[in-house]
C-alpha cells in the first residue's frame, strides 16, 4: 500500500475569502481520495477575516492580529511533519516570507506556490491605500516563485510571468462545485440585474449606475448588490451560505473591471459562478475574461457605456435569449470548470513534485 502524501495548506485568510475556499478546501476532500491528505491553516480567523474592510474595527483587534503572528510560527512544526507545502499567495498577510523561507531553504520541504492573483504587482489597497503597500513585503511573492518547485496559476496572464521571473508554471484555473452553483428552478416574477463583489470591486459597478438609471426609465427590472458594504435599495452584506443561491436569483448578472494590470490578471471566477448558475451575464473583456465561455453564447462583452446599454437591453427584453445563453453557460461549465477535472491535474501536481 502506497504512503499517503501529506500537504500542508497555508494561507492569508479563512475558508470565508473565496482565493481559500475555491483554491484550497473544496478540493480537500477530492484530493483525500486521491491519496493526498490537506491540512488547511489560515493566517487570519474568520472574524479577524470579517474586520479586514473596516480598518478602525482590525485596529481595536491588534492584540489578537499579533496573537496571530504568533501562533503562525506553529506552522514551522507543521511544515516539519508535510511531504510537501502549497502556499496560497503568502502564508502572513504581511512581513517578509519567514515561513515560508524556514520551510523551502532550511527544512528542505517541497513548496508549491498558488497565484489566483498577481501578487507581484504593486497594488493600492482602497481600503488601506499606502498602509497595506507599506506592509507588504519588497519582493515577497518573487522570492516565493524562485523557492518553489512550481507555481500552480489561475490563468495563463499569471503563469507567462511566474515564467518570465524563472518561475515554472501550470495553470489551474478557479472553478466551482457545479452540484452547489446550479440554475434556478422558478423565475422571477420580473427581472433581476445583480452583482456580487467586495468593497474594492464595487468601484468597478458604481461606474455602471448611471446606466442602471437609465435603463430603469425604459424598463422594468431590479437591481440586486451583494457584498459592496454599501446601504441601498435590494443591498445587502455577502453570506457564504446563501452565495450560491444569491447567485441563482439573478436573471442577469454584470462583471464590469477596470482595464489595468491587476484586473488583466484576475481568474475571473465571477463568471464561472454565473455560468455554473445559469446566468446570462454582460462582462467587461479585460485580461483572462474576454477568453472566457463564449462570447455571444454564454454571456456578452462590453466595452463602452452604450455597448453596455443595448446589451442589457437585449437581455431584459429577451427571456428567450436569456434562457439560451443560461443553457449554454451551464453546459461549459459542467465541461470546462469542473472539481473533479481539476483535482485531477491538482493531484498530479502534488504526486509530481513529492519528496
Amino acid at each position: 500500500m502506497s504512503k499517503r502524501l501529506r500537504v500542508l495548506a497555508l494561507a492569508s485568510y479563512p475558508i470565508e475569502s473565496a482565493s481559500s475556499r475555491y483554491r484550497i478546501t473544496q478540493f480537500i476532500e477530492p484530493l483525500a481520495a486521491r491519496g493526498i491528505d490537506v491540512t488547511f491553516s489560515p493566517f487570519l480567523d474568520p472574524s479577524l477575516f470579517a474586520d479586514l474592510y473596516e480598518p478602525r474595527r482590525l485596529l481595536q483587534r491588534l492584540p489578537r492580529l499579533a496573537l496571530a503572528t504568533f501562533r503562525r510560527l506553529g506552522a514551522i512544526v507543521r511544515a516539519a511533519r508535510a511531504d510537501v507545502v502549497f502556499v496560497q499567495r503568502e502564508a502572513m498577510l504581511f512581513g517578509p516570507p519567514l515561513v515560508e523561507w524556514i520551510a523551502a531553504r532550511v527544512l528542505r520541504r517541497r513548496m508549491i506556490l498558488d497565484l489566483d492573483d498577481a501578487t507581484y504587482l504593486t497594488y493600492r489597497s482602497p481600503v488601506y491605500g499606502r498602509l497595506a503597500t507599506w506592509m507588504k513585503w519588497p519582493g515577497k511573492t518573487d522570492r516565493l516563485i524562485r523557492w518553489s518547485s512550481v507555481v500552480t496559476c489561475g490563468n495563463p496572464n499569471i503563469a507567462a510571468d511566474v515564467r518570465a521571473r524563472g518561475g515554472e508554471a501550470i495553470v489551474i484555473p478557479t472553478v466551482v462545485d457545479t452540484r452547489l452553483f446550479h440554475p434556478r428552478e422558478t423565475p422571477n416574477d420580473e427581472p433581476v440585474i445583480g452583482w456580487i463583489g467586495t468593497h474594492s470591486t464595487y468601484p468597478f459597478l458604481e461606474r455602471l449606475m448611471p446606466l442602471f438609471e437609465q435603463l430603469a426609465r425604459e424598463h422594468r427590472f431590479r437591481l440586486t448588490i451583494i457584498g459592496s458594504g454599501r446601504a441601498g435599495i435590494d443591498t445587502r452584506p455577502w453570506s457564504m451560505d446563501a452565495e450560491a443561491q444569491d447567485f441563482r436569483s439573478f436573471d442577469i448578472g454584470v462583471y464590469p473591471l477596470a482595464g489595468d494590470a491587476w484586473n488583466a490578471r484576475k481568474s475571473a471566477l465571477k463568471a464561472v459562478q454565473y455560468m455554473a448558475s445559469a446566468v446570462p451575464f454582460v462582462m467587461s473583456p479585460v485580461g483572462v475574461c474576454a477568453t472566457m465561455g463564449v462570447p455571444g453564447e454564454t454571456h456578452l462583452l462590453a466595452t463602452t457605456d452604450e455597448v453596455w446599454l443595448t446589451a442589457l437591453r437585449r437581455l431584459l427584453t429577451d427571456p428567450g435569449l436569456r434562457a439560451r445563453m443560461g443553457r449554454a453557460g451551464r453546459k461549459y461549465a459542467e465541461e470546462h470548470y469542473s472539481v473533479e477535472g481539476v483535482a485531477d491535474v491538482l493531484a498530479k501536481v502534488f504526486l509530481d513534485h513529492r519528496p
